[in-house]
């Protein structure tokens, strides 16, 4: 599926105005970007090549998706920064398109910080010589301050992420997305096609409602994955200061490397990595 940068004025059944009914459609009758779009050229979005040159850098993209909130997804993508980048030499980019909840920030200690722009591009904000994060948190005045965008400046964004910052040479770059499937997901998806993504780690949790669906005798999430034949990796029992390490942006797994929780984290860290080393 392609995804389409449409104007923000554009009328809802747009056919985008890259498309060759761009302008012609009975969709565009009335449209003012009409004639523009009728008449701009036509062809693969030029961002494109930008995107898969920056992205030649990058050994590995690694997606994490939930399809709901509050499942612990930005906790687990800081926590796999933490522990790839415990390696120091090994080089980790974390960029978070959460962009209307953007919490890698607050997570990973970078609160308050802001990008700052060179020659090659926007820099990375860096938790340590090793490990760069990207996020529209870093480009708000006020942290609280709601981001309410539509589908177009969602897109734009992301682009600029791939495009415009300086990664230098990465051996992961991981994904924080915002829960269930939505602008952010197609865009990342189609920007990355030609550079290839080589995973995405998908979050859930174990919720009264989800025993309609998955009942707590078959299984749960371990009995889907086998269903849908795709690794699964572990789970990960509850421990308070989870989000107490959160709340003060440090890592969960130095700070308390004796919870069962921290051993959880670290065997399947331990799994992802087999998947890039076997």
């Amino acid at each position: 599926m392609a995804v389409i940068d449409k104007p923000e004025n554009a009328p809802e059944h747009c056919p985008g105005p890259s498309t060759e009914q761009a302008g012609k459609a009975s969709a565009c009758e009335g449209c003012p970007n009409q004639k523009i779009c009728a008449t701009a050229p036509k062809g693969p979005d030029p961002a494109l090549q930008f995107i898969k040159e920056r992205m030649n850098s990058v050994k590995h993209k690694i997606l994490v998706l939930s399809g709901k909130g509050g499942v612990g997804k930005s906790t687990f993508t800081a926590q796999l920064g933490f522990a790839f980048a415990s390696e120091e030499s090994v080089q980790v980019g974390v960029m978070d398109i959460d962009v209307c909840g953007p919490s890698i920030p607050k997570i990973m200690g970078l609160d308050g910080e802001q990008v700052h722009q060179s020659l090659s591009g926007w820099s990375p904000v860096y938790v340590q010589d090793n490990l760069g994060v990207m996020s529209i948190g870093f480009m708000l005045s006020d942290p609280d301050e709601a981001v309410i965008w539509r589908g177009p400046k969602k897109n734009g964004i992301i682009k600029q992420f791939l495009k415009d910052v300086d990664w230098g040479d990465l051996d992961f770059m991981l994904v924080d997305t915002p829960p269930g499937t939505s602008d952010e997901h197609l865009s990342i998806a189609q920007y990355l096609k030609e550079s290839e993504i080589d995973g995405a780690i998908i979050i859930t949790t174990p919720q009264e409602g989800e025993s309609i669906i998955f009942a707590p005798t078959t299984g749960g999430a371990k009995k889907m994955a086998e269903d849908l034949n795709v690794k699964y990796l572990g789970s990960i029992p509850l421990d308070p200061r989870i989000g107490k390490a959160c709340d003060m942006g440090i890592s969960f797994l130095d700070e308390y490397p004796d919870s069962p929780a921290c051993k959880a984290y670290l065997d399947i860290i331990s799994e992802i990595k087999k998947q890039f080393t076997d």
